[in-house]
C-alpha cells in the first residue's frame, strides 16, 4: 500500500546537518541535481564533488521525486546546501515542513538526536528515512520499536548495505570461501557514528542471527568481537585516524577481500529504496534486522563502558 498520495510526485524535506556528515549536500543532489560551479568550488566536503562529478550529470535525479525544503540546526548551511543541490525551501524550524512534504530524510547521524528530530513527523504521520545509526542507547531503541508497532512509518540503514561490491555475497552467498569462519573489516571515525557502516556491510552478507559483541577497545580505538550463531567470528576495527581496509572472509575453502569504492551507486540505492517504500509501504530490510544491529551498536558501547564485557544480543 503506497504511503504517499502521487506517487510520481514525490515532495520530500531534508533535515541536517552534523559535523563531518555532509549527507544533506549529496543525497540532495542526487534528486534534484546540483549546481555544479558552487558545489565543486564550496562544498565544505571535497569528495562529495569528487564523485558527483564522476557521473553523467544528465543521469543524476531520481524519478518522481524532489527535494522541496530543507532544515539544518545554522541556517546559513540550510541556505548554502540549497544553492548547491537547488532545493527551492529554507525553513527555519523542522515542523515548517508539516503539510507542504510527503515525506523526511533525517540525514544527520547522531543516533542520541534521532527520537528528538523524528517525533514531530511522527506524530504528524510523515514517513521518514532516518540515517545511520537509527540510535545509540536502549531506551531510544524502545521508543522507534514501539512507535513502528504503532504504524509509524519509519526506514533505517548504512548505504554500506548497497554497495554494488557487495552483492554478489548477500544472503550467505559464500561459494568462494567455502564456510566461513571469519569476518575481518576496518573503519575510520567513532563507533557510535562509524560502527554502524562496518555493522550493516556484514549483516548483508550473514543475515540476522548474531549472538553477542565484545568492545575491548576505547573511544578512538574500538575493537569489536561479535559471534554469530551460524558459528563464525566478526572482527571490526573502528579506529578514529586509521584509514579503513579491505572487507576480508575467510573460510574452509578459500579467503576473498572486498575494495568498496563506489560510494555514489550505494548512497543512490538507498535513496531509491526509500522512494520504493514510499510507493509501495514494503519495507526494503525488515525492521527486526535494523533492531538487531542497533542493539550490536548500543552492546558495542555498553561492553566498551564494561571494559570490555561480552554483552549478549
Amino acid at each position: 500500500m503506497q504511503l504517499v498520495k502521487d506517487i510520481s510526485n514525490i515532495k520530500l524535506g531534508v533535515i541536517g546537518m552534523t559535523e563531518g556528515n555532509g549527507h544533506p549536500y549529496s543525497w540532495s543532489a542526487m534528486f534534484n541535481k546540483y549546481n555544479k560551479e558552487a558545489m565543486t568550488a564550496e562544498c565544505p566536503f571535497p569528495v562529495i564533488p569528487d564523485y558527483l562529478n564522476k557521473e553523467n550529470y544528465d543521469t543524476i535525479g531520481i524519478s518522481g521525486a524532489r527535494i522541496e525544503y530543507i532544515y539544518c540546526n545554522d541556517r546559513k548551511d540550510a541556505e548554502h546546501v540549497a544553492k548547491c543541490s537547488l532545493i527551492p525551501h529554507v525553513v527555519d524550524t523542522p515542523q515548517e515542513m508539516i503539510g507542504k512534504v510527503d515525506a523526511v530524510i533525517i540525514a544527520t547521524d547522531i543516533g542520541s538526536e534521532h527520537v528528538m528530530r523524528a517525533k514531530p513527523f511522527i506524530e504528524a504521520g510523515i514517513p521518514l528515512f532516518i540515517d545511520k545509526p537509527l540510535c545509540d542507547n536502549r531506551e531510544d531503541l524502545e521508543f522507534f520499536t514501539s512507535a513502528i508497532a504503532g504504524g509509524a512509518k519509519i526506514i533505517s540503514s548504512s548505504s554500506m548495505r548497497y554497495c554494488k561490491e557487495l552483492v554478489p555475497y548477500w544472503n550467505g552467498n559464500f561459494h568462494e570461501v567455502g564456510t566461513p569462519r571469519l569476518i575481518t573489516y576496518s573503519m575510520p571515525k567513532k563507533w557510535e557514528t562509524y560502527g554502524i557502516h562496518a555493522l550493516e556491510a556484514v549483516f548483508a552478507l550473514t543475515g540476522p542471527g548474531f549472538v553477542s559483541i565484545r568492545n575491548t577497545g576505547s573511544d578512538r580505538r574500538n575493537i569489536i568481537h561479535l559471534k554469530h550463531r551460524d558459528g563464525y567470528d566478526v572482527i571490526i576495527s573502528n579506529i578514529y585516524d586509521c584509514a579503513g581496509g579491505p572487507l576480508t572472509i575467510q573460510g574452509t575453502a578459500g579467503t576473498v577481500q572486498i575494495n568498496i569504492k563506489d560510494s555514489y551507486t550505494a548512497f543512490r540505492t538507498q535513496l531509491v529504496n526509500f522512494v520504493e517504500y514510499l510507493r509501495t509501504g514494503c519495507e526494503p530490510v525488515p525492521y527486526k534486522h535494523t533492531e538487531e544491529l542497533m542493539k550490536l551498536v548500543i552492546g558495542g558501547i555498553e561492553s566498551r563502558a564494561a571494559v570490555g564485557k561480552e554483552v549478549m544480543i
